[in-house]
């Protein structure tokens, strides 16, 4: 397995797990692996437990004939949508949306073929296109799915302050809003996330006007500028295609609406 890859899972997959969310009880073998890229966990077994991540990395080794689901290039597409050379949305929403609905059964209806046209390969669609939460904004009250879709999204932020006794740092970041009818991305403000525990963290050194990747109110990542450049597009396009489902009710009005995953 590529150690790299698996360090990079542990690096977005932390907060969430830590906070209870998804995943194993196992959040201490992602954090050591995380800093120090070792681990006595078995990494494998623990990202299996990943319900959401896991099938994204599984069907992205597949399309691309490989055989690691953690080599660090499919790993980093999925979560700041980097692209993942030679996999094609469309066959590639339907084979996940099979294998979704599959285990969701019936609790989750909207898992067919209306959702194609939204379909990527990486954790923006799972956030605002597999979850319910985006659906659950116009019937209101807003505050908690916003509040989800806004923590669990893969975010960025420019330090503008480091503050070593709490561990925590200061970035200014755009939240996503809702105005009744639309998602968009607010005006920056400065948001305080957490970078370091017991004086550990996966972000060392953080320094005002470097930018981070987010999850969780937790520091993943440093930001290339290529990293903030795909990050942004990739979260424009999401939130368009979010925006026009939730306008119609249905989902985007596209040839490709019409068919049934396989």
């Amino acid at each position: 397995m590529s150690r790299e890859g698996e360090r990079l899972f542990a690096r977005y997959a932390f907060s969430p797990n830590d906070l209870g969310y998804c995943g194993p009880a196992d959040a201490s073998a992602l954090f050591e692996l995380a800093v120090t890229g070792h681990t006595d966990g078995d990494v494998v077994a623990i990202a299996r437990r990943f319900s959401g991540a896991w099938p994204y990395l599984v069907l992205l080794a597949e399309l691309t004939g490989g055989t690691d689901p953690l080599d660090e290039t499919l790993v980093r597409a999925y979560w700041t949508g980097a692209p993942a050379e030679g996999v094609e949305a469309a066959e590639f929403g339907a084979r996940l949306l099979n294998r979704l609905g599959a285990r969701a059964g019936h609790y989750w209806h909207h898992l067919d073929g209306a959702l194609l046209p939204e379909a990527a390969p990486d954790h923006g669609f799972h956030v605002f296109g597999v979850y319910p939460w985006s659906r659950m904004l116009p019937a209101g009250p807003p505050e908690q799915p916003l509040h989800v879709l806004d923590s669990c999204r893969i975010s960025w932020g420019q330090v503008t302050q480091v503050r070593d006794g709490d561990g925590q740092v200061v970035v200014r970041r755009r939240p996503l809003g809702w105005d009744g009818e639309r998602l968009g991305l607010l005006p920056e403000r400065e948001h305080e996330v957490r970078y370091r525990i017991d004086g550990r963290g996966f972000v060392t050194d953080p320094r005002p006007g470097e930018w981070l990747a987010l999850h969780w109110d937790w520091a993943c990542d440093r930001l290339t500028d290529d990293d903030l450049t795909r990050l942004r597009q990739s979260t424009a396009d999401r939130l368009a295609l979010t925006n026009e489902r939730l306008a119609t009710g249905t989902g985007p009005r596209r040839a490709a609406a019409a068919a049934p995953p396989r």
